[in-house]
């Protein structure tokens, strides 16, 4: 699935490395990094106090654009919490 450039801007908001945040209502503590030369990306975000779980794949490609590989659930609900992720400050 191609990213929503909506979805990139939200993604790239949150901040490289560890941080904690809230996103519909829950706290996560989220790792985000980048991998080869920045053309490809990871976030796992694990709910703190609960049991959600996000984990997620981001690939920048000069063919195909950027390219969304959620791992083992929808790309709806990564999009959602990406999307809706606010870091504490």
């Amino acid at each position: 699935m191609s990213a929503p450039d909506s979805f990139l801007s939200a993604f790239f908001a949150i901040p490289s490395g560890s941080s904690t945040g809230q996103s519909n209502g829950r706290r996560y503590i989220v790792s985000r990094s980048e991998q080869v030369s920045g053309k490809s990306h990871k976030l796992v975000a694990h709910e703190l106090g609960g049991t959600d779980y996000i984990s997620l794949n981001l690939y920048l490609t000069r063919d195909s654009g950027a390219l969304l590989r959620p791992c083992e659930m929808s790309s709806e609900k990564v999009i959602d919490f990406v999307l809706a992720f606010k870091p504490d400050e």
